[in-house]
Parts: structure tokens; C-alpha cells; sequence
């Protein structure tokens, strides 16, 4: 993406909040929402969202939490919306997607708007594990951490090499078991949607689904939400591949369809579209239209990043540092990101984190909780702020 488009239309936004640009002195023009810039010198907050969102999947919680006197700045991340400078080649160069990049926008962004610090940032899906890296890189700069619907595993452990006298050496790391080959032998095969998602397959089978762009998003959306009743979930016993089978199909997908074809079938009925309330077709059209212009494969590169190992040595820079700011988390109760991860939640709360003030799961939502329950959000946000979480 080269060409700069215009900042969303405030005819789309709540009161409150306006669309601007900004360079963030690494390489990107940044489109972002903004709220409660009108006064200089209030703290910032940080809003950072994940796949397939947008900085205007923040837009229900933005006017409140500068009403409560924050500079809330929500940004397209690299790869999304109406930031350009970025390049989404499936056969490109992968680097400037990977975590510790996305940590320098993030900072740059910071800097650029004129602050220092950063009062909180708040990462919802993979804007999760972007916030989990700026705390655990720059600390001195944001200053406190929540963790929405995804949580953040932390640096990769540091790698095992050979003793003296061996020859060779052993691998990086504990290999874990080759959890996919055992998906694709099970009684009703399956595969896992991040490593399908890191396929060349992917970004088409989304961008041009034979239901549309519409229908696709709204079934997705539909499929991970309090609304979808079969979103019951619990704790899994272990990263195996009967235990992660448990998951709805978005998370385990059948081995022979795509994502389209695993969500086309649960599109709500026209009379639910009506009644929706957290995701109403007005939203609807932002979304449809930023991915029908720019397809998937901007946010597909993080996923590729991440099922990959080319950056794993670089992130072992950091293995065994520990969030050391305050953190909270919190998440839908109907949300299978909590558990996705067997382990993750339990080793964020303990080992990870050194000021941990709390997990909470928000009733009445699932994966989209800023978006489907903004009220609750905003109350746990404000409490956590105030240092009373």
C-alpha cells in the first residue's frame, strides 16, 4: 500500500472521536481514531486491535474514556485499514510484520503524537500480544498493560545449546509434538486456523468467498460472538490434538474447508441482522469496505510471523523478561481465546506477570468484547486506570 487515502468520514464516528493521519517515523502514514486531543498535556491510551478489526472497532469505547480525560488513540495497524507503507507480497519480505516491528510502531506512533509515555495500552486478539511486547521491551514508556480475548504468552524460551564435550547440539527449544499431523489423523480430520491462515490460500478464499465480503464478515463476526449460542467454553486439558479438537470449527477447522466455508453456514437469519446492536449494518459497511479494498493479507503476514520460526531467534533476546508494569486482562465470557492456548491464562497471571490485577470475563460477550459489551469494558478500563483493579 502506497497511496494515502482519506481519513474515515465522521459521519461514521461517534461524537467525540475524529479520523486523521499520522507518520510514525517507521515507515508508515498511520490512519487513526482519536479522542479527547482538544486539551494537551492528558495522559495517552493506547488502543490496539487485532484480526480482522480496525482502529474503528474501538470507536463505542473511545468517547468515555476521554470523557474521563485520556488522549485515546486507537491506530490501523500495519497491514489494515487506511494506513499505508506497507506491503502485503505473500513471496515479500515478511520482517517488517513481526512482533518487535510492531512494538517500534507502536512507539514511534507514541512519539510522534508528542508523548513520552503511554498511560495504558490496550490490546484486543492479536493487538494483545503487540501490547504484551511494549510492555515487556519498553516499560518506562507503557506504563501499565490490559490483555483483551487473547492471552499474551510472553518471550520465547531462551535456546538450549550444546555442553562442552557434546557434539552438535541440541534444538532451540523442547520440540512440541507434531500436534497438525495428529488434527489430520483424527475420526473427523482438522487442522489449526493460524498455520491454515499462514497459507497462500488463505487471504483469497476470504477476500473473494463465493457468499461475498458481507456475508463472509458478518458470519465470522456472528460465529465468535456471545450471539453464537454453541459458545460455551472451558479449559482445555493440553495442547494435543484431541483436547484442541474440543474448539469450534473457526479455531480447529475441518481438514477440507476453508475458513469461508467453515463460517457460511451460521450467517445469521435477516431478522437478527436487524436486531443486532453491537454490530449493526452501518458498522457492517466500514468493515466490508476496507477488506473489500484491501483483502486479508496485511494481517495474514502476522500470522505467518508467528507460525514460522525465522524470528524466533531475535525475540529470544528477551526470553525470561516479565511484565513488570500493572496488568489486567480481560475478555468475553463466551470467548474460546481465553483457552486457545492450553496454559497461556494460567502462565500470564503467575509466572509472566509481576503486578497482575486481574482476569476478568465479561458476561453477555464473546470474542468482540469492547465491540458487543463497550459499558463493561469501559468500567473494568477506568477501575484499572484509577489503580484500584
Amino acid at each position: 500500500m502506497s497511496l494515502v487515502l482519506d481519513p474515515l468520514p465522521a459521519a461514521v464516528l461517534p461524537a467525540g472521536v475524529r479520523a486523521r493521519h499520522q507518520n510514525n517515523g517507521n515507515g508508515l502514514e498511520m490512519h487513526l481514531l482519536e479522542a479527547g486531543w482538544e486539551q494537551p498535556g492528558r495522559p495517552l491510551l493506547l488502543l490496539l486491535h487485532g484480526f480482522p478489526e480496525l482502529a474503528y472497532s474501538w470507536r463505542s469505547v473511545m468517547p468515555a474514556l476521554a470523557q474521563a480525560g485520556y488522549h485515546v488513540v486507537a491506530p490501523d495497524q500495519r497491514g489494515y485499514g487506511r494506513t499505508t507503507g506497507w506491503v502485503a507480497d505473500y513471496d515479500g519480505d515478511l520482517s517488517s510484520f513481526r512482533m518487535i516491528n510492531l512494538v517500534r510502531d507502536a512507539l514511534g506512533l507514541v512519539w510522534a503524537l508528542g508523548h513520552t509515555e503511554v498511560a495504558a495500552v490496550v490490546g484486543h486478539d492479536f493487538g494483545s500480544t503487540v501490547a504484551g511486547w511494549c510492555s515487556i521491551i519498553r516499560p518506562d514508556v507503557f506504563r501499565r498493560v490490559v490483555l483483551m480475548s487473547a492471552p499474551f504468552s510472553g518471550p520465547p524460551p531462551r535456546p538450549v545449546v550444546a555442553s562442552a564435550g557434546e557434539r552438535g547440539g541440541r534444538p532451540l527449544a523442547e520440540k512440541a509434538a507434531d500436534v497438525h499431523a495428529a488434527l489430520a489423523r483424527l475420526a473427523r480430520p482438522r487442522k489449526h486456523y493460524q498455520w491454515y491462515y499462514s497459507t497462500r490460500a488463505a487471504n483469497e478464499d476470504m477476500w473473494h468467498s463465493p457468499q461475498g465480503m458481507r456475508d463472509f464478515l458478518r458470519a465470522y463476526f456472528h460465529m465468535k460472538s456471545a450471539d453464537w449460542e454453541a459458545n460455551r467454553p472451558y479449559r482445555l486439558s493440553g495442547w494435543d490434538a484431541e483436547a484442541l479438537a474440543q474448539m469450534p470449527t473457526y479455531y480447529i477447522m475441518d481438514l477440507d474447508r476453508n475458513m469461508a466455508q467453515t463460517v457460511a453456514d451460521d450467517l445469521p437469519a435477516a431478522s437478527a441482522i436487524a436486531a443486532n446492536r453491537w454490530l449493526p449494518e452501518s458498522a457492517m459497511d466500514v468493515y466490508v469496505d476496507e477488506y473489500r479494498r484491501n483483502g486479508f493479507q496485511g494481517g495474514l503476514q502476522w500470522y505467518r510471523c508467528q507460525t514460522g520460526s525465522q524470528f524466533t531467534a531475535e525475540a529470544q533476546l528477551f526470553a525470561g523478561r516479565t511484565i513488570d508494569v500493572p496488568a489486567m486482562f480481560v475478555a468475553g465470557e463466551a470467548d474460546w481465546g481465553v483457552y486457545q492456548k492450553p496454559g497461556d491464562i494460567e502462565h500470564l497471571q503467575g509466572a509472566l506477570s509481576r503486578d497482575w490485577r486481574g482476569t476478568h470475563l465479561v458476561p453477555g460477550a464473546g470474542h468482540w468484547v469492547q465491540q458487543e459489551q463497550p459499558q463493561a469494558v469501559i468500567e473494568k478500563l477506568l477501575t484499572f486506570l484509577a489503580g484500584d483493579a
